[in-house]
């Protein structure tokens, strides 16, 4: 049975592109079609879609509007459309945030030049919104936009990075290794501070919310330095990280080519670059191989980190399509670092999480809310 899609644009050029696209599938069918929010709200109570696919900037109501009025009548998945722009990445991470799972550029010039790329594009990320919406989301934790942390935000000033030492690499007898298997619970290990040198992130679909809930929890004096590797557009990342800065209180800024590691700080990796980290306490950001499929790649950084950090680096995989970040969570676990992986219940798309676990590297599988709650425990 098709998977049914309500198509939302002011654009009839583009609803009706949309529709041959979608249609065309085999897999997918649009049952309705609306000119604005207001009509995609009346057209969701009464055709109960399996997925939406909605635009941002419409008349009588915009597509943020509709997308918090559907996900508060009649909850569904929804993939956004947007400009790539600042401003486009502005209003898509506001949709995110409102409710939104998903979301892919509106680039006429390439449903003109690349139509069958772009129809696979479509057909594959619908299937996989609408899927994740049968997943139970827990987005109560995350504070919305407009919201400060309730203490005041106090950046923390620039400091000279200590250098990290030389680590021996010694195989972990594997009764050592810690091997949980759901929430945290009384008798876990203890973290503290010289554990580590570095704590990573990587993330794809669900990302943006997910790295909300988690660094939001962070106090600034957090005592480690941060890398976060999100998939993104390089235009949205600066407004990406420029967000989490005015909501967290640890400082969160894009990254460029030899910004030094510092504690309380989060680096995320620019959108269409790879984020490498170097010797010295530095990261490095550089165009890296055509053939690699993301940019930035999780695997990347997290390898990078392994040569570099060994086994002082606790890598976290949260919510993504695909299996980005289990190759380099591999060569993390050989050096003997700490892996964590989101859990099933709370992933937007568990994929990624769901591929480091399978692979047995997670020491701990954690529900969303637990993972910055968890990170506050290093001291």
């Amino acid at each position: 049975m098709a998977v049914t899609v309500l198509v939302v644009d002011d654009s009839g050029f583009f609803r009706k592109r949309l529709t041959d696209m979608i249609n065309g599938s085999g897999k997918l069918k649009v049952i309705g079609v609306a000119s604005n929010g207001k009509e995609a709200i009346e057209q969701t109570l009464k055709l109960k879609p399996d997925v939406i696919t909605m635009d941002y900037e419409m008349p009588v109501m915009d597509g943020i509007s509709a997308v918090k009025q559907i996900m508060s009548q009649a909850p569904t998945p929804i993939l956004m459309f947007s400009s790539l722009t600042y401003e486009g990445a502005r209003v898509t991470l506001d949709s995110l945030d409102a409710g939104a799972v998903d979301y892919l550029p509106k680039n006429f010039e390439e449903i003109s030049k690349n139509p069958k790329v772009l129809t696979e594009k479509l057909v594959e990320r619908l299937l996989t919104v609408a899927s994740a919406g049968k997943r139970k989301v827990l987005r109560n934790d995350v504070p919305p936009a407009t919201t400060k942390p309730s203490e005041p935000v106090a950046k923390p000033e620039p400091s000279t990075p200590a250098k990290p030492e030389p680590v021996e690499v010694k195989p972990v007898p594997q009764a050592l290794k810690p091997r949980a298997r759901g929430p945290i619970k009384a008798g876990q290990p203890k973290l503290n501070r010289n554990q580590f040198n570095l704590v990573a992130i990587g993330t794809s679909t669900g990302g943006p919310v997910a790295l909300q809930n988690v660094l939001t929890k962070l106090p600034a004096n957090f005592p480690l330095p941060i890398v976060l590797i999100q998939h993104m557009p390089s235009t949205f990342t600066s407004a990406f990280a420029e967000r989490l800065n005015s909501l967290c209180r640890i400082k969160v800024v894009e990254a460029k080519d030899g910004d030094s590691l510092k504690p309380g700080v989060a680096l995320l990796a620019p959108g269409g670059k790879q984020m490498m980290i170097a010797k010295g306490g530095r990261v490095r950001v550089l165009e890296g191989d055509d053939r690699l499929t993301y940019k930035p790649c999780v695997d990347v950084t997290f390898g990078s980190a392994a040569n570099v950090f060994r086994d002082k680096v606790l890598a976290v995989v949260l919510t993504g399509m695909g299996s980005d970040g289990c190759e380099g969570a591999k060569m993390l676990k050989k050096q003997g670092a700490m892996v964590w992986a989101q859990d099933e219940a709370t992933s937007v798309i568990y994929g990624m999480p769901m591929a480091v676990a399978k692979a047995n590297l997670a020491d701990e599988i954690l529900p969303l809310p637990k993972v910055g709650s968890r990170l506050t425990e290093i001291s």
